[in-house]
């Protein structure tokens, strides 16, 4: 299925299709947020601009630095207010660069002082001392966020990734781009405050995808088997290339099995039990580490792979064992928790209408274009108790525990320079979703 229109997607007949009433609002809500022409048009220009203030810097000039966008842009998952990711690339010969830190900060802070000098953007913070340096500013034109960094080639081949991912189901973008502007919406979305990047909320999409029955996605090993952020060392263009054709070629297998069974649940079947799988987050967080690379549940306890107890871990599929979700706070997390789960509450409950589904799921910069200027809210306040109760998200079964060391199934090695056989790498569901026997 590879049209990305909620009107086409499945229903089983039973459950919520996309003529209800949820199903008109979600429809209504992408036809807001999904890019136009104009927006890719922009977004284009604000590249184009920075290649032209690059190349007035001699030592990036003489470097051959080239600007490579990555990030939502690239896998086509932002909406039409996103972020522009952008990475300053510094070539290293045949080779992946491996640039110490200090000069990345150096090259950023020359950007910035030529920025500055042409007042093409505002609002400009250089933050040094992250992981990954960062530039961030606001274009004049169309208000454009932008996030520059500095041989970011990792970045760059997760967004490949993800691209190479919405062509395996048409509801991943969808959901995505959803889920995206309603965290944003209930301000779970600011890792500088604690909560959620919209890298893990992306890994949240997925790893729904992969536990919902039907599956939908496969384990993440089962497409790329390996550690792509140890895997891109030596001849960039082999590394490439091995992770290109691995993650294609698996995909492409994965898609064409006609022995799996198709899921067939709406958009909004898929959204509300999003929200119900995670209104117990911050419970299950305690014990349990979300893993899309194997497609479950994992425990944390006494696994050597977690050494530090984050409040929230969210597994980097693509750089096991780093959490994605390592800004998550503690005291932030019970409020992501309870966004999830108030949310679920409402899109359940029987006293709504279509007002309230929109200001449930957006903030108002959405709302205010679907909803006319002259409308209140209307939610219909009863008091709790007149609320029907709505079903809870049980703990995470046994068949959703993947072992590394007790299942049948384990991942080959990879080795750069040599793709791996792409027909070896799936196994049986029963296979895939070994129990844990320890804790």
């Amino acid at each position: 299925m590879n049209s990305s229109s909620s009107s086409s997607y499945y229903s089983n007949g039973n459950g919520i299709s996309s003529n209800t009433l949820l199903g008109r609002c979600l429809g209504d809500i992408l036809n807001v947020i999904k890019p136009l022409d104009g927006d890719v048009t922009a977004r284009y220009t604000v590249i184009n601009d920075l290649r032209a203030v690059v190349q007035s810097i001699p030592s990036l000039r003489d470097a051959g630095a080239t600007v490579e966008p990555f990030g939502s842009f690239v896998s086509n998952l932002y909406t039409r207010w996103g972020d522009l990711d952008i990475s300053i690339e510094i070539p290293c010969g045949e080779l992946v660069s491996t640039m110490v830190k200090n000069k990345k900060q150096k090259f950023l802070k020359q950007i910035t002082k030529a920025l500055h000098k042409r007042g093409m953007v505002r609002n400009l913070q250089l933050i040094l001392q992250a992981r990954v340096p960062l530039l961030i500013y606001e274009t004049n034109l169309q208000n454009i966020s932008c996030d520059i960094s500095v041989s970011n080639l990792l970045g760059q081949i997760k967004s490949k990734l993800f691209l190479w991912l919405t062509g395996i189901d048409g509801r991943f973008r969808d959901m995505i781009l959803l889920i995206k502007e309603w965290a944003k919406a209930q301000q779970i979305n600011d890792p500088k405050n604690g909560t959620l990047n919209s890298y893990s909320l992306c890994l949240l999409v997925i790893f729904h995808l992969q536990t919902c029955e039907p599956a939908i996605f496969p384990p993440l090993e089962d497409i790329y088997p390996g550690n792509v952020g140890r895997d891109l060392t030596g001849s960039r263009l082999t590394a490439e290339r091995t992770i290109h054709d691995t993650c294609t070629a698996n995909i492409e297998i994965f898609k064409r099995n006609s022995s799996r069974n198709l899921n067939q649940s709406s958009l909004p079947e898929l959204f509300i039990s999003f929200f119900e799988k995670f209104s117990r987050i911050s419970m299950l967080a305690s014990e349990y580490t979300i893993c899309t690379y194997t497609g479950g549940w994992e425990y944390k306890r006494n696994n050597v792979k977690w050494t530090k107890d984050y409040p929230l871990l969210i597994e980097d599929p693509f750089e096991q064992p780093d959490n994605a979700a390592r800004a998550v706070s503690m005291n932030q997390l019970p409020r992501i928790s309870e966004a999830f789960e108030k949310t679920h509450r409402s899109l359940v409950s029987s006293y709504q209408n279509r007002n309230s589904v929109i200001y449930a799921l957006v903030g108002r910069r959405v709302s205010s274009q679907l909803i006319p200027s002259h409308s209140t809210p209307t939610f219909i306040n009863r008091g709790a108790t007149d609320f029907p109760s709505p079903p809870r998200a049980t703990p995470p079964s046994q068949n959703q525990f993947y072992s590394r060391t007790n299942g049948t199934y384990s991942a080959p090695s990879v080795t750069i320079g040599r793709p791996m056989a792409a027909t070896t790498h799936f196994q049986s569901q029963q296979q895939r979703w070994e129990p844990k026997t320890t804790r």
